[in-house]
């Protein structure tokens, strides 16, 4: 999932809460000994207080306190609602619960590597907001790995969710025919407005780290290593305690996972290793080094720990990255060489420099070169925000999708204003507007469908709401 470009740190530090509060499952609460059956005990810090229980989807709870942190959070990044939000909120909770609940009958599954890469490219969008991992743990007043082992659950119910929803529309699609009819007869003020996009070439360049902040990271997984193989303690307590990947709350488990999905170093150990008791030499990837566990394989797939950490580059070692890059920039705007000779021999970035450095926009159904400005990475829309086509930027600092802190220039090398939709030059966006709509139509004649074969009971005050879908009060 990528996070949208929102107004204020704070917006985006809470954008992951109110995101997956949608998809969230509150536990099973206990009901109280009496007979009022909307009545449960939960713990919180100022002791027990009685919360309750003020809707019911199938056998799954939706408590008053889950309503209320939605509506909070939702306040905090000013988001409003279209309706009721007494009646909207437990409305969307409600009808996530249903894909939840279907998720688990056809048998969906996220395995833990999608978790982790879920979460850790929202850490990375935040810590590229905020500038630095330390920033974001002041202003949140946690760990990173605090905030990875609170993210979890949320993130694997969302995860579920989207691909439940992408199996129950991956049949529908829309040919140019259909795509014209939708539009011929739209006014133009009507047409979809498409908003500026933007080219941008890339250029980094990784601090290096020194020889001795590696060894240290080194003996530090040796250390751990000895741990186990001395019984002192687990794999699992230590990769809970220690390790920056964000499967550190399940003790480092990655669950099954095929070897495509790994790093190739990564995988390259681990499918290697034939003994449960173990431990791996060290392996170092792009994400920075690990020592590895077996737990078993299952035909192409293999379940391993794993304990990551990641050498912390020097502020010397920044500076210098960044005087090289503008030097080259210099040497670019000098005529010495092209920017994009000097992102196919020079950038560090894998991703782009076997393409001149253009940068990709990916999402699960498309690739393009073309990015909305609130989609490129933070720092790089800071920079193209302020240029002029063929313009290079001074350094600067970013954290890159694989969450290492990177320098980098860019060149601005198109830019397409906002305009209204036309046929012959933005086809496929017009389409993937139709696409959207039957899908969306498709999802909600699901939801109402369902809610015919389901369970639900609300309390009275809720009975008399203008909802979405039709079929809530039974």
């Amino acid at each position: 999932m990528k996070v949208k470009t929102i107004t204020g740190l704070a917006a985006a530090v809470m954008t992951w809460v109110v995101m997956s509060t949608n998809a969230r499952m509150p536990y099973t609460p206990t009901v109280a000994a009496d007979n009022d059956s909307s009545r449960v005990n939960v713990p919180a810090t100022n002791g027990n207080v009685v919360d309750e229980v003020v809707w019911v989807v199938g056998d799954e709870a939706i408590l008053k306190s889950d309503i209320e942190m939605m509506r909070l959070q939702a306040e905090q990044e000013g988001l409003t609602w279209s309706g009721d939000p007494d009646c909207s909120i437990p409305e969307q909770l409600a009808v996530q619960k249903l894909f939840l609940h279907q998720a688990a009958i056809d048998s969906i599954e996220v395995t833990e590597s999608e978790i982790t890469q879920s979460i850790e490219e929202q850490l990375n969008y935040w810590i590229q907001m905020i500038g630095s991992r330390e920033k974001l743990e002041e202003y949140r007043k946690q760990s990173i790995t605090q905030m990875r082992q609170e993210m979890h659950d949320d993130f694997k119910n969302r995860e579920l969710v989207q691909k439940m929803k992408q199996k129950l529309v991956s049949d529908i699609n829309v040919s140019p025919a259909e795509v014209r009819n939708y539009f011929k007869d739209m006014p133009q003020d009507s047409l979809p407005m498409i908003p500026t996009l933007v080219e941008v070439q890339i250029i980094t360049s990784e601090p290096r780290v020194t020889q001795e902040e590696v060894n240290r990271v080194k003996n530090q997984l040796r250390e751990y290593t000895e741990r186990v193989n001395n019984g002192e303690t687990t794999f699992a307590t230590l990769a809970r305690l220690y390790s920056e990947d964000g499967s550190a709350r399940q003790g480092g488990e990655l669950g099954y996972t095929p070897r495509a999905a790994l790093d190739p170093a990564f995988a390259s150990v681990a499918f290697n290793l034939t003994d449960p008791k173990k431990v791996s030499k060290v392996v170092e990837t792009e994400f920075g080094y690990h020592i590895i566990q077996l737990i078993d394989r299952r035909g192409d797939r293999i379940n391993v720990r794993h304990i990551l950490l990641k050498p912390r580059v020097s502020s010397e070692a920044i500076t210098k990255a960044k005087e090289r890059l503008d030097s080259v920039a210099n040497d670019v705007r000098g005529g010495k060489f092209t920017f994009d000779d000097a992102a196919t021999y020079i950038s560090d970035d894998k991703d782009t420099k076997r393409n001149h450095g253009l940068m990709a926009n990916v999402t699960d159904q498309t690739r393009t070169s073309r990015f909305r400005m609130q989609d490129l990475p933070t720092e790089v829309a800071r920079q193209v925000e302020r240029m002029q086509v063929g313009d290079i930027s001074p350094s600067f600092e970013m954290i890159n999708s694989k969450g290492k802190r990177v320098c980098a220039i860019v060149k601005l090398k198109s830019r397409t204003d906002s305009h209204r939709a036309t046929i012959t030059e933005d086809f496929q966006v017009m389409k993937d507007v139709v696409l959207a709509k039957r899908r969306e139509q498709a999802l909600h004649d699901w939801v109402a469908q369902k809610l015919k074969n389901t369970y639900v009971r609300m309390n009275e005050q809720y009975r008399d709401c203008k909802f979405e879908y039709e079929g809530w009060v039974k």
